[in-house]
């Protein structure tokens, strides 16, 4: 059709092949049984200039109509201008040469630029059909051959029997020269046969019975009218709202049935619209980057640390999630492609990687361009045709994805190279033909998108405003199904958060009333007076010290560049220590925490790449997670101990095969406080230190993690699995050991938290809203609005 569209008519010989080449389709399917029963240019395919026949729906239609009766109720199928006679008078026995009908009128529009019957209506090309012979096509191209003509008036005729007995005669009429219909008779001359009473009456009285049924059968099969746009907000339960990840938190299955996201325990639930209430989906804890596979029956996501995670695949329908590949995993995003791949972001710096969905190796499909200050290509969305990859770039670097140096791009799988199409920090394909993109302020965006050029057609327009964007991770809450249901949550973004203390009984007291920002970590001086805190702002995560002692008490900034995060005190309260991010590397350095040097000490270099650490209540030791494990292809971390100064490597505290981190020493010395994932959750556990080998110990049951020692050492506080600050006391004797475990109150929207020197207080960086002030949307129907939206 776009072919007959661009040139109205094509040459003959051009024509004639096409004709020849779908009748020996139709040949093949007719031998089998099967009539095509709407042969129309619009259902067939050129591939490479070959000619392909394609959507059998009503011929499987009719097949599968209980043995045949569909066509016994006399029901005319079909397109009105290529419709046979007998289809159009509802003739309960079709035959191949009804196809035969069809195909030459294909031809005779190739040749002619018309149908051989057109009319203002549906039913006045069907009385013209049945009534009325086609012209010769000669009068419209004179050019055409005899034998050509010939065909087609025999293809034309209204009675079956007088057509051709098979497509594959009607092709061999085509291609022989020496074919004519009736003994010297030439088409081009135009000469019509006489025509009997009989026969002159026939076809009127045919047409007047069929007129009111014709009508009638067309109405039913108009195009139904699409149903409206609906949009509504979903409420989810509590304990089972979305969670607070600082990655993508959603996904919807191509179908727009079912949306699978991040709940406030961290791990994935399922919300079908056929059900009320979401279900948990057993073995997720951790969980972040949900994706769909492309028949919607799995669920793939991370889990693990970002920089560090693992791949992961769940059926729906149940069983264990299985891994699909731990190697060189980063945080921002992964997509199932229906090539049978997973595609992923690398860890730290670097393209974008892939691997089969069975396992097996990575590898790199996208080639960094470094002079454009390309650092990650992230956040990735295979296009439905498999030909490329939708991408966002960062210059920013990890973690920093809400910068407004990103852009999107395509990825060429066939060549590797991409190119940029859009400014922004997140984007999806539409099936409607558009790239949505989300820019760093929250505003949804649209342009048309051609998925065969790999190429925007149009200009950006605006969609939505307030999309929740994941502070730090640069996650978009956002998700849209094939089929046009679109799912976002607006609300808290960048610079939405605030500092509180918070009583046992979970009560909250700002810090600092009006202090909001976009927090990120923190910890509380040895004397509880001073806070360090790491807030986001365009050059990146940076420590300020803020002074607690008195009301909107003063801040000072004690770094200036990169990313700085995780901060820990010296006993002393003279220095605070930090982990620096750059291009995939954790640098452990300190600063004078009254800011007298502005230029921070390297404590550990960046050949260690350092997640977490902290002093040991002394200041002789430093006790660290790292990936350093001399252990090839490890990239689970290790817990290392170093004394500053007197030491030149590092000693193993907790060595495995297992993620482990956030160590701590107790405030006597003598305990080493960590988490783990040895049981297939994060948990925490107490050894001796530093003779770490002597003992272990299991503090959290069902989940535990970002585990604190209170100030007098007599408690252990952690986040239990399902969100909840737990307090367990700590018997003092000569081995450890854990007494009563008192659930306190949810952390519910909060992002880190320390422990005040009193024992009976917390601080803590939240959402400015319990529900962590996002509010979920649906929209269904949104390709309608995308459509409207969009026209000039």
């Amino acid at each position: 059709r776009e072919k007959l569209n661009r040139e109205t008519q094509c040459g003959v010989d051009e024509a004639v092949r096409i004709t020849r080449e779908v009748a020996d389709a139709l040949d093949y399917a007719h031998r089998h049984g099967v009539i095509h029963r709407d042969i129309k240019p619009e259902n067939i395919l050129l591939h490479d200039g070959r000619a392909m026949v394609m959507d059998f729906g009503i011929a499987l239609a009719v097949s599968a109509a209980a043995g045949g009766r569909m066509t016994e109720t006399g029901l005319s199928l079909g397109t009105p201008h290529y419709m046979s006679p007998e289809q159009a008078t509802a003739e309960k026995t079709i035959s191949g040469r009804s196809d035969v009908y069809s195909l030459a009128t294909v031809l005779y529009e190739m040749l002619a630029g018309n149908p051989p019957h057109v009319g203002a209506s549906a039913q006045q090309i069907i009385m013209k059909i049945i009534t009325e012979p086609a012209e010769p096509v000669t009068k419209y191209r004179k050019s055409v051959p005899v034998n050509v003509a010939a065909a087609l008036e025999k293809a034309l005729d209204k009675l079956p029997a007088d057509r051709f007995d098979s497509a594959k005669a009607f092709a061999e009429a085509l291609q022989n020269p020496l074919y004519y219909t009736r003994a010297n008779h030439d088409p081009r001359a135009g000469a019509s046969r006489s025509v009997g009473w009989r026969e002159r009456l026939f076809w009127p009285l045919v047409g007047l019975s069929a007129a009111l049924m014709l009508s009638i059968v067309w109405v039913m099969r108009r195009p139904p009218v699409a149903p409206p746009v609906a949009r509504y907000a979903i409420e989810l339960p509590e304990k089972m709202r979305l969670g607070g990840t600082q990655w993508s938190p959603m996904a919807v299955s191509p179908d727009g049935s079912k949306l699978v996201y991040v709940g406030e325990n961290g791990a994935l639930f399922l919300r079908s619209r056929d059900q009320l209430v979401p279900r948990e989906i057993a073995g997720t804890s951790g969980a972040f980057n949900p994706f769909f596979s492309p028949d919607g029956t799995r669920v793939g996501y991370m889990s693990g640390n970002a920089g560090g995670a693992s791949i992961n695949v769940v059926l729906l329908a149940g069983g264990p999630p299985v891994t699909v590949t731990s190697t060189g995993i980063g945080g921002p995003g992964a997509t199932w492609g229906s090539d049978g791949y997973i595609y992923f972001d690398a860890s730290g710096v670097g393209p974008l990687m892939r691997v089969r969905d069975t396992g097996g190796a990575t590898a790199a499909i996208s080639v960094l361009d470094s002079a454009a200050g390309e650092l990650q290509h992230n956040w990735p969305d295979v296009l439905p045709n498999g030909r490329g990859v939708i991408i966002t770039i960062d210059r920013a670097g990890p973690g920093v994805n809400v910068a407004k140096a990103n852009d999107i791009a395509i990825i060429d799988l066939a060549t590797g190279t991409h190119r940029v199409v859009a400014h922004g920090l997140f984007a999806r394909y539409a099936a409607s033909g558009h790239l949505l993109f989300v820019t760093s302020t929250g505003v949804l965006m649209a342009v048309p998108f051609d998925q065969a050029r790999l190429d925007v057609t149009g200009a950006p327009f605006a969609l939505i405003e307030g999309i929740s964007i994941r502070s730090r991770g640069g996650g978009v809450d956002l998700a849209i199904s094939r089929t046009g249901t679109l799912w976002y949550s607006s609300g808290s973004g960048a610079g939405q958060r605030e500092v509180v203390w918070a009583s046992m009984n979970g009560a909250l007291t700002p810090v600092d009333s009006g202090w909001v920002g976009d927090f990120g970590t923190l910890a509380l001086a040895p004397d509880g007076k001073r806070l360090a805190i790491s807030i986001q702002d365009p050059s990146g995560d940076q420590l300020w010290i803020k002074q607690l002692d008195a009301p909107r008490g003063p801040m000072s900034k004690v770094t200036f560049e990169r990313q700085n995060r995780q901060p820990r005190w010296h006993p002393d309260g003279s220095r605070v220590l930090f982990v620096t991010s750059f291009a995939g590397a954790g640098t452990l350095r300190a600063v004078q925490a009254d800011g007298s040097s502005p230029t921070p000490s390297v404590l550990l270099p960046a050949t260690l790449p350092v997640s977490t650490a902290a002093w040991s209540p002394d200041g002789r030791w430093l006790v660290y997670a790292s990936r350093a494990t001399g252990k090839p292809g490890a990239t689970s971390r290790d817990i290392f101990a170093i004394r500053p100064g007197l030491d030149s490597t590092s000693i193993p505290l907790v060595s495995s095969a297992f993620d482990e981190g956030r160590p701590s020493i107790s405030p006597d010395g003598r305990w080493l406080l960590y988490e783990s994932d040895a049981t297939g959750v994060p948990e925490v556990y107490v050894r001796p230190f530093p003779n770490s080998a002597a003992s272990l110990t299991q503090v959290s049951t069902g989940g535990g993690s970002n585990a604190k020692w209170s100030r007098d050492g007599r408690a252990i506080l952690y986040a239990d699995g399902t969100n909840q600050l737990v307090r367990a006391s700590v018997q003092p004797a000569a081995t450890l050991a854990i007494g009563e475990r008192r659930v306190l109150f949810a952390l519910t929207g909060v992002y880190d938290w320390d422990v005040a020197p009193d024992g009976e207080r917390f601080i803590m960086i939240r959402s400015r809203s319990s529900q962590d002030a996002r509010t979920l949307v649906v929209v269904e129907q949104f390709f309608q609005e995308l459509l409207a939206k969009g026209k000039p």
